[in-house]
């Protein structure tokens, strides 16, 4: 059959793969851009993106190979000329006067012949040998590019359950290590991180719940809603009834030492059983314990109100409204302490000092502002550096503050200089509500676009989450927290598109 010119065909591992160099296409520096037009077997069992790698491979070898050939007509012309001047130079010398042979110069004819030959092994010698490196290095490029690297970021758990857009994920960062979402669809739920049960529901709000925090040493919950209330009720560690009855205890949590048994092989006639029921417990659909009133109720905003956060000690709490203030409350008695007043327009979000009275508080009038409770005057800070809405700030470490945008932009300031920002990181999409991990100074970022990017705190890119129709989200990421403690996941991502995700970061792998 006629091979049509400039037509390669490849065979690997008795897959045939065939693709189509056009001329020029490696020179133009769009390698990328010219993947698609190679024709590609339709009945390929590769997957397109090693597909994609396997070609660019290839097309690195071609070119070296390329290069080398070209090479390799040089040195054979360099080597004929040079053979033509020795054959004249000998041609010469056996021309000459026999008394000249005679007298010993027919010995210096032999060693120029020999010389000849001494040239021409060495010049096949050094292209034997550099194409032999050229092949060594390419085709290490092709093992490396395949060879298994640890998995720096993995999706280990789906969180699925709630029946509307999640807008926020939190964590508990003291007592039973749980995980807390707040849902559009009226509801806020406690899960069981390691095995993704729902262990509660709380419907006491008549409207979307906005946010969730957790108590810093109680089992408390504390909720915003666009009802126009903040709710804080009581959280209840509870799985379903088969689970407890498998485990032979009342102990929520002594489950979890099963698990680690029937992994480590124990049991092992009993335990496709146990493996069995265990999945069966991670169906969502399975009752959690429902909660419908709350222990206080926070009153007092004319609007929506969009968050919520427990001061440092949890004596009080302090949320945030689209009325443009915030109002602190006593957490016991659901009394108003004070109303911070000084936002143009709705507030986006608050957060709280984890070790000082202080609060951030941001706000669609592109300022975020710092309000220090140790004084009795209650000083203001307003930062003033984006352009857009700011729809997150949040304390990093005990002198730093985050804060992002939807002008796409994330900054980094400094509380002792608060003229400017210390750090500015650029992004491609609108900033939703971040979160920043002391143990490993890194700040996670959703966007709109999908994306949770992660940067460490002097702006310097570390990676991205993976988005594809298999692992990440489909639609707006609303918001991330960091899990530090947790040896399972150690971040969680939640979004419009209903699901909640748990990841393993591996911050010693690279990206």
């Amino acid at each position: 059959m006629p091979v049509e010119l400039g037509t390669k065909q490849i065979k690997i591992k008795g897959a045939q793969m065939s693709y189509r160099r056009h001329r020029g296409s490696h020179r133009d520096g769009h390698s990328i851009a010219n993947m698609n037009r190679y024709d590609v077997d339709s009945d390929s069992i590769l997957p397109p993106e090693i597909r994609t790698r396997l070609y660019r491979s290839f097309g690195q070898i071609e070119r070296e190979f390329e290069n080398l050939y070209s090479e390799n007509l040089s040195l054979q012309e360099r080597i004929e000329a040079l053979n033509e001047r020795l054959e004249s130079y000998t041609n010469c010398s056996i021309d000459k006067p026999a008394q000249d042979i005679n007298d010993g110069s027919e010995l210096s004819v032999k060693p120029k012949r020999l010389a000849r030959g001494k040239i021409n092994s060495e010049a096949a010698s050094q292209i034997s040998q550099k194409i032999k490196s050229t092949y060594k290095v390419s085709t290490s490029k092709i093992v490396s590019s395949f060879r298994t690297t640890p998995a720096a970021y993995s999706l280990v758990r789906e969180y699925a359950g709630h029946r509307d857009g999640v807008w926020e994920v939190s964590v508990s960062k003291a007592g039973h290590p749980v995980l807390g979402t707040a849902s559009a669809d009226h509801t806020a739920r406690i899960w069981c991180i390691e095995s993704g049960v729902t262990m509660q529901q709380y419907v006491g709000h008549q409207g979307s719940v906005n946010s969730i925090r957790f108590h810093p040493n109680q089992d408390l919950a504390l909720t915003a809603s666009g009802d126009r209330t903040a709710h804080i009720w009581k959280m209840q560690f509870t799985l379903p009834s088969h689970l407890e009855v498998m485990m032979g205890n009342k102990n929520s949590f002594g489950y979890f030492q099963l698990m680690k048994s029937h992994s480590s092989g124990e049991d092992d006639l009993e335990g496709s059983e146990k493996e069995e029921q265990l999945e069966d417990s991670t169906d969502p659909s399975h009752e959690a314990a429902l909660v419908k009133t709350p222990a206080v109720e926070l009153t007092g905003h004319t609007c929506v109100v969009i968050a919520a956060d427990w001061m440092t000690g949890g004596e009080q709490v302090i949320s945030a409204s689209w009325d443009r203030t915030a109002i602190l409350y006593d957490s016991e008695s659901g009394v108003q302490v004070n109303t911070l007043t000084g936002h143009h327009q709705e507030l986006t979000g608050v957060c709280t000092h984890p070790s000082q009275r202080l609060v951030v508080t941001s706000s669609k009038d592109t300022t975020f502002r710092l309000w220090d409770m140790r004084d009795p005057s209650l000083e203001v800070n307003v930062f003033q550096g984006h352009t857009q809405p700011v729809t997150s700030s949040v304390f990093a470490g005990a002198e730093k503050v985050v804060s992002g945008s939807d002008d796409r932009t994330v900054k980094v300031w400094d509380l002792k200089n608060m003229s400017c920002p210390i750090v500015t990181i650029r992004t491609d999409s609108a900033v939703n509500r971040l979160a920043f991990s002391n143990t490993h100074n890194l700040i996670a970022i959703p966007h709109d676009n999908r994306n949770v990017r992660l940067f460490d705190i002097t702006g310097v890119r570390v990676g991205r989450l993976p988005k594809s129709n298999r692992q990440g989200h489909s639609r707006m990421v609303c918001s991330v927290t960091w899990a530090e403690e947790n040896s399972l996941c150690n971040l969680f991502s939640c979004g419009f598109d209903r699901q909640v995700l748990g990841w393993q970061i591996n911050i010693s792998a690279k990206e």
